[in-house]
């Protein structure tokens, strides 16, 4: 079957409502990542898609394609990256950013993989920008910031070339596809350890079940009851882990844990520099509010999932001592340094 009669094939099943199994998922994603689709048939059939539901075969084929067709980036020992689906329009701080920083001064590998905002002011990359982290790293450079401090941050458009071919219907589109989900499944150093945060409680399930067939070795994917992409303050959250091929779900309540609920506003954050700047507040030590709290129980929950043994209180209790001793703080200015002496 030649490529245009695959597309045309799955375009039609799709439309039927039909899910596509992993070969032609992955038959359908190579040659878009190769260029020999085209805007109308891309558009068509992520419009398809996302009316239909994308299935757990559909975006695992399409994800390994996604790492396949990335700048391949090695790390020395099992990393993890913590990054949100986006699309909740709730323009937050950068929460998984500023997280990332404690999760690596628990001495736990950090590659973070993010781009620049699409759908809020201040994406993750414009975050790392403004706090003085150079993204125009070539992969070897990443590398050896990693090494050098246990972290890294991978800049997804230097990384991911193939996806200047659906930019433009993406772009034209206008709405959430596939697309959205697929960018946190598709960190090209293809983590061992992941949080996963996401805008709709509805895509847990089949995510965990997507990172489980992509051969993780421990996630956690979640969902704030308010619509967050993250572990939110303002009320419960919903939550699945996979630990060592093993699937469970359980809600979270920060209640539980001696916290107050916030209001949503108290969570919204600004422009890149206004961001950057809590950032650095929070891990610095020198911001306590429902913003510093938030942090505390992302990172606290990504500390619990990857250090054996760990409840979920000793993981938080963790990331409050990590920020109270400056070893937070430390490991941004580590981090910053590192990035622009390789």
């Amino acid at each position: 079957m030649t490529t245009a009669t695959k597309v045309k094939t799955a375009i039609k099943e799709v439309v039927a409502g039909n899910n596509l199994d992993y070969q032609l998922s992955e038959d359908i994603m190579k040659a878009i990542m190769g260029g020999e689709v085209s805007d109308v048939e891309i558009a068509t059939l992520l419009t398809a898609l996302r009316l239909k539901g994308e299935s757990i075969d559909e975006i695992s084929a399409f994800a390994d394609v996604m790492r396949a067709f990335a700048t391949q980036v090695e790390h020395p020992t099992d990393s993890l990256d913590i990054v949100g689906t986006g699309g909740d329009g709730a323009n937050t701080f950068n929460i998984s950013t500023t997280s990332s920083f404690v999760i690596a001064a628990a001495g736990i590998s950090v590659t973070k993989h993010g781009n620049r905002s699409a759908s809020s002011k201040s994406g993750s990359a414009d975050c790392m920008e403004q706090l003085g982290i150079q993204l125009d790293l070539s992969a070897d450079e990443a590398e050896e910031v990693l090494e050098k401090t246990g972290m890294t941050f991978l800049f997804s458009q230097k990384y991911h070339p193939a996806m200047r071919y659906v930019a433009g219907p993406r772009r034209q589109m206008g709405i959430r596809t596939v697309f959205n989900i697929l960018g946190p499944l598709a960190n090209p150093a293809n983590c061992n350890y992941q949080m996963l945060g996401v805008y709709d409680s509805a895509l847990i399930e089949p995510l965990i079940q997507v990172l489980k067939k992509l051969g993780l070795k421990r996630a956690m994917v979640f969902s704030g009851d308010d619509g967050l992409d993250e572990i939110t303050l303002t009320t419960t959250s919903h939550v699945a882990t996979l630990r060592d091929g093993e699937i469970n779900y359980f809600v979270f309540d920060p209640k539980d844990y001696g916290f107050d609920y916030c209001r949503l506003e108290d969570l919204v954050g600004g422009e890149p520099a206004e961001n950057a700047q809590i950032t650095r507040e929070i891990l610095q030590g020198t911001r306590q509010d429902a913003k510093s709290d938030t942090v505390l129980l992302n990172a606290g929950l990504a500390i619990a999932l990857v250090k054996d043994g760990y409840s979920l209180g000793d993981g938080i209790e963790e990331a409050r001592l990590l920020i109270q001793s400056g070893a937070a703080a430390k490991k941004l200015e580590e981090v910053i340094q590192a990035s622009q002496t390789v």
